[in-house]
């Protein structure tokens, strides 16, 4: 047997890997019924189905019917901006509020696109704003500050 598609043999192997942690880590909660949920009810089973679903990809790496594909090199500066804009909305979040930290995020992400474009990461920036604002300030009422907290006092 050769694997066709080295994508597919490592995605699998990741799900795989993650879908088993879950269900390990998440034994030390009590798991409950199907009728009545543990804690540790709800990600062992989503644990599960990752690690089915990793084998099910894994196994396809192998299939004749798959075309050939190898594996890309690592897009590390990419990666990078991504991960740092994550920790920066995390650290700006509790004292400068969602809006300044969203701005951030998305605007340091976005250098990591090769189709940058100004207009593009100005409008996802509105959207991605009103969306959040609506869902998790309004809807799920979720208790952080939407603005910076110097200015609301």
């Amino acid at each position: 047997m050769r694997v066709r598609n080295h994508r597919d043999l490592w995605a699998g192997v990741m799900f795989f890997v993650f879908g088993v942690l879950f269900m390990v880590l998440s034994q030390q909660y009590k798991m409950g019924t199907a009728g009545r949920m543990g804690p540790a009810y709800f990600p062992t089973m989503l644990g599960a189905l990752l690690a089915i679903l990793g084998l099910a990809i894994f196994i396809g790496a192998y299939a004749k019917v798959n075309r050939e594909m190898k594996l890309e090199s690592v897009g590390w500066r990419e990666l990078s901006l991504v991960l740092f804009s994550v920790a920066l909305f995390a650290l700006l979040l509790p004292l400068m509020g969602m809006v300044i930290a969203l701005v951030v995020l998305i605007g340091v992400s976005s250098l990591a696109s090769h189709e940058f474009s100004l207009k593009d990461t100005a409008g996802s920036t509105v959207v991605l704003i009103a969306l959040s604002y609506l869902v998790f300030a309004k809807g799920l009422e979720l208790q952080f500050p939407v603005w910076p907290t110097f200015l609301t006092h």
